[in-house]
């Protein structure tokens, strides 16, 4: 081969090489602003997600030797660097034994701090290193509106640290905690939700948390396209209590309350007071159970109807909108009497 020829050979392949390079950049400039914001959140708050699995205490047939076995999995996110883990109760009831496993693949045995299964949540502590622990920054739900992008990060069917993208789909939507209480002002989301996903954290473009994912509608148990996550700023509001009292503290009026199920033998809707405890706000505020008639009957008591103008149609409502506030604040009643509405001011009091 000549000079010339080597030569020619030399640059034909320096020019297919810088060719190569060239298109290669140009090939990683495909990606759109929405994937790379994609990535962008995934890579910031994927090392914020950890695996809950649980295990519980069965009995062998044969030997009635206790054992545990492996229960269930799901998914959590780290809340705080003092090792909090926040996830949802279904995913550790029952469970004896319950390990985090973070992103760099550490095992954690975890210790239940507080749980609150009417609205499904539950935080876990682990004694990891500060180094370890990466906690998600909190974002606000109450600005949410349909059609935002949602990005949730979790383990669905054990395959950790799994991606899915989607929509806001709905807002104030409500479903059934494991105890039958309604949770409301769900967030409703299309992207994927599946076994597993539960206890993860639904994620806005900016990485903030803005909810908890928590369960899926589908008759098949997989992913269909409607998901629910717990609103980030109820979160907010519980995961503080479940820290410092282990439960959610609910203010009382310091009533019993008669069983739903009169609300059609009689008639109303509303919560019926069957007796006031001694003492306590709603026997101060005058307000009074079932009693007794002159010809020895017994006649209906105040029927609560109305909590700050909301309709209270069951002891659910009830309850809901007394975890609006906090012990000491005066709440205005309305009250059904003799089939009149009266409003009454009580002060709200601490649980005994």
């Amino acid at each position: 081969m000549t000079p010339l020829n080597t030569l020619i050979t030399l640059l034909s392949t320096l020019l297919l090489c810088t060719a190569t390079v060239l298109f290669a950049e140009e090939v990683q400039e495909f990606a759109t602003d929405d994937e790379r914001n994609t990535m962008q959140v995934f890579n910031f708050a994927s090392p914020s997600v950890v695996y809950v699995t649980n295990e519980t205490l069965v009995r062998d047939r044969r030997t009635l030797r206790l054992h545990t076995v492996p229960k269930g999995a799901g998914s959590g996110f780290i809340w705080d660097e003092h090792g909090h883990v926040v996830t949802n109760f279904h995913v550790i009831e029952g469970a004896r034994k319950v390990t985090i496993t973070l992103q760099d693949r550490s095992e954690w045995p975890a210790k239940l701090v507080g749980s609150t299964p009417e609205k499904d949540l539950a935080v876990l502590e682990i004694e990891a290193p500060r180094a370890l622990l990466k906690p998600l920054v909190a974002g606000t739900s109450s600005n949410l509106s349909v059609g935002r992008k949602v990005l949730a990060i979790g383990n669905p069917f054990g395959l950790d640290t799994t991606l899915t993208t989607g929509v806001v789909s709905a807002l104030g939507r409500e479903i059934e905690a494991a105890n039958n209480r309604t949770i409301r002002n769900v967030i409703q989301t299309d992207a994927a939700i599946n076994p597993g996903n539960s206890g993860g954290p639904l994620l806005d473009s900016l990485g903030r948390l803005i909810g908890v994912n928590t369960a899926i509608y589908s008759p098949s148990g997989t992913s269909v396209g409607i998901g629910f996550a717990i609103p980030v700023d109820t979160v907010k509001k519980i995961v503080p209590e479940l820290i410092k009292h282990g439960r959610l503290v609910r203010p009382i009026l310091g009533i019993e309350s008669a069983p739903d199920q009169w609300r059609n033998r009689y008639g109303f809707e509303g919560v019926a007071i069957l007796r006031t405890a001694p003492g306590m706000p709603a026997e101060k505020a005058g307000l009074r159970g079932i009693h007794r008639t002159r010809q020895g009957g017994w006649q209906l008591g105040d029927v609560i109807v109305e909590v700050e103008r909301q309709a209270i149609r069951s002891y659910d409502d009830l309850l809901n909108a007394l975890e609006k506030h906090r012990a000491g604040d005066e709440v205005t009643l309305g009250i059904m009497r003799d089939g009149i509405i009266r409003y009454t001011a009580i002060t709200l009091a601490a649980p005994q």
